[in-house]
C-alpha cells in the first residue's frame, strides 16, 4: 500500500516524535496566544503558559486600602485562623513554636483607638466601577482607596455588605470604562483548574496556580457555609480577590485560609460564583440582602433519631423548636415534624434547609413536605422576611449521634407545675451522659407525646418496646431552648 509522505509526517509529529525546525512553525504572537487560549477552553488542559490569560484578567483584580481606628488591627486581609495543636511539652518544637499559638504576628492587641491600616483584594465586576470584595477585608472602615492594577487610586464608596455571607459591594468613579472580569455561569468542579490573582502581604498583582479541591465546604462560618476548597496558594492579603478558571472567568471570591501560622499551607476557601452573584445583585439594587425566614428551630436528623421515627435516611431536618407568630407557626409545623422538602426539592440537612427558605421571597408561598406521626403531609407556608440575626431557617442544635445502650437517670415530676419531668442526676458514662443531658434539664416530650409525670414517661418506653422501637426521642429543654435527643433502648 502506498502511503502519502505528508500524511505520514503529519501523523509522526502529531505523536510528538519529529522534531521540526522552528521557522517552519511561525505564528504571529497575538494569533498564538488566542489558538492557546481557545486549545485551553475546548481540551481543559493545562497551558504551556498561564500568562495570556493573566494578562487579561489581571487588570481588573484591585488593592483594597482600609483605614480605620480599632482595638485589635487587622492584617492585610485578615482571612479567618484555625489555632494550631499543643505540642509536646519540652520538645524543641515546643518553644520554636510558641511564637505562632495563637495568632499570626499582625494579629496582636494595639491600643484602643489607635488608627490603622488594613489592606485586601478585590476586583472589577463592570465597567463603571462596581468592585466586589470580602465584608471583613473593610468592616469598620472610615475610608477606603482603591489601587488598580496600573497605580491609579481611587476613594471606593460604600453600597452595601453581607455579613453572613462575609461580602461587600463597592464602587469608584472613573473617567473612562474601567477593566473588568465576568463570573462564571458553570459551577466549578473538583480537579478543574483554579488562578487566584490578589494581593498576599500587600504584594500586588500576585497570581498562584492549583485546581479546585473539593466543593460545598463547611468550616463554621455560618449557616451559608458552602465554600469551594482550592489548593492555589492563598495567603493575608488575598482576601476578596478572585479565582479564575481557564476561561478567565470568576469561579469564586478567597475569604478564608486554614492555617497554623498565617501563611498558606495550601487549603484555602472561596464564595462560589453563583452564590456571589446573586448577593452581589441584591447589594446592587438595595444597598442590603434581602432573606426568606421560616421561624423554626432545627437539628440534623442522625442515624439514631432516623431509627426512632422509623425513617429510611438522615435526610431532612428535625424541628425542635418554633418562633410563637412566625411563618412557621401559622402555618401549623410542630415541634417533632420532619421538613423532607422545600418546594419539591429535597432537603439533605440544616445548611441545605437554611439556603433554600433564604433564596425565596419575602411574602411568597412556598410548599413544604414534612413527616408526622410516621404520615407524609404538605403545608403551604407564606414566608416571611428576615431581620437582625434571626436565622433563615433557624438555629441549629447540634448532635453527637452515638448508640447509647439505656437511659442512666434519676427523674423527678418537674415542681411548681412546671411542664416536663425534671432530670435530677446523670450517670457517669452513661447514654444520657453522652447525649449531654445534664442535671436541671427538663423532658417535655417522649415519642412526640407530652409528659408530666414518671408514669407517663414509663408509658411511652414501655409503647416503644412493644412497637419494637429501637430508640425513644426526647424532647430536652435547657437554658431556655429545646432539642430533640434520641436514647437507643436495651434489648430486652
Amino acid at each position: 500500500m502506498k502511503i502519502n509522505s505528508k500524511t505520514a509526517l503529519a501523523g509522526i509529529a502529531a505523536l510528538g516524535l519529529l522534531a521540526i525546525p522552528a521557522a517552519q512553525l511561525v505564528i504571529p504572537d497575538r494569533v498564538q496566544a488566542e489558538t492557546a487560549v481557545e486549545r485551553i477552553t475546548a481540551l481543559g488542559s493545562a497551558p504551556a503558559s498561564f500568562a495570556p490569560l493573566v494578562q487579561r484578567v489581571k487588570p481588573a483584580v484591585v488593592s483594597v486600602q482600609v483605614k480605620s481606628a480599632r482595638s485589635v488591627a487587622k492584617s492585610g486581609g485578615s482571612e479567618f485562623f484555625f489555632d494550631m495543636p499543643n505540642l509536646p511539652k519540652g520538645t524543641p518544637f515546643e518553644e520554636f513554636f510558641k511564637q505562632f499559638r495563637n495568632k499570626p504576628e499582625n494579629f496582636k492587641h494595639r491600643k484602643k483607638g489607635r488608627r490603622i491600616m488594613s489592606q485586601g483584594s478585590g476586583f472589577l465586576i463592570s465597567d463603571d466601577g462596581y468592585i466586589v470584595t470580602n465584608n471583613h477585608v473593610v468592616d469598620d472602615g472610615e475610608t477606603i482607596t482603591v489601587v488598580l492594577d496600573n497605580g491609579r487610586k481611587y476613594k471606593a464608596k460604600m453600597i452595601g455588605v453581607d455579613k453572613k455571607t462575609d461580602l461587600a459591594l463597592l464602587k469608584i468613579k472613573g473617567d473612562k470604562p474601567f477593566p473588568f472580569v465576568r463570573f462564571s455561569q458553570k459551577e466549578a468542579q473538583v480537579g478543574d483548574w483554579a488562578i487566584a490573582v490578589g494581593n498576599p502581604f500587600g504584594l500586588g498583582g500576585t497570581v498562584t496556580v492549583g485546581v479546585v479541591s473539593a466543593r460545598g465546604r463547611d468550616i463554621g462560618q455560618g449557616n451559608y457555609d458552602d465554600f469551594l476548597q482550592i489548593d492555589a496558594p492563598i495567603n493575608k492579603g488575598n482576601s476578596g480577590g478572585p479565582t479564575f478558571n481557564l476561561e478567565g472567568k470568576v469561579i469564586g471570591v478567597n475569604t478564608a485560609i486554614f492555617s497554623r501560622t498565617g501563611g498558606s499551607v495550601g487549603i484555602g476557601f472561596a464564595i462560589p460564583a453563583n452564590q456571589v452573584m446573586r448577593i452581589v445583585a441584591d447589594l446592587r439594587l438595595n444597598g442590603g440582602v434581602t432573606r426568606g425566614w421560616l421561624g423554626v428551630a432545627i437539628q440534623k436528623v442522625t442515624p439514631d433519631i432516623a431509627d426512632s421515627l422509623e425513617l429510611d435516611s438522615t435526610n431532612g431536618v428535625l424541628v425542635s423548636e418554633i418562633t410563637k407568630g412566625s411563618p412557621a407557626d401559622r402555618a401549623g409545623l410542630r415541634t417533632g415534624d420532619v421538613i423532607l422538602q422545600v418546594n419539591e426539592a429535597g432537603v439533605k440537612g440544616p445548611r441545605d434547609l437554611a439556603r433554600k427558605i433564604a433564596r425565596i421571597k419575602p411574602d411568597t408561598k412556598a410548599r413544604l413536605l414534612i413527616l408526622r406521626g410516621g404520615d407524609k403531609m404538605d403545608l403551604s407556608v407564606r414566608i416571611g422576611r428576615l431581620e437582625g440575626s434571626r436565622l433563615a431557617a433557624g438555629k441549629t442544635e447540634g448532635e453527637n449521634g452515638k448508640s447509647l445502650a439505656g437511659l442512666g437517670m434519676t427523674l423527678q415530676r418537674a415542681p411548681g407545675g412546671k411542664p416536663g419531668i425534671i432530670v435530677l442526676e446523670v450517670e457517669d458514662g452513661s447514654k444520657a451522659d453522652e447525649k449531654r443531658i445534664r442535671p436541671g434539664n427538663y423532658i417535655l416530650e417522649v415519642n412526640g407525646v407530652k409528659v408530666s409525670t414518671l408514669d407517663d414517661v414509663d408509658r411511652q418506653i414501655a409503647r416503644a418496646r412493644d412497637m419494637k422501637k429501637k430508640a425513644i426521642l426526647l424532647r430536652v429543654r435547657a437554658n431556655g431552648t429545646s432539642r430533640f435527643v434520641a436514647l437507643a433502648l436495651d434489648p430486652r
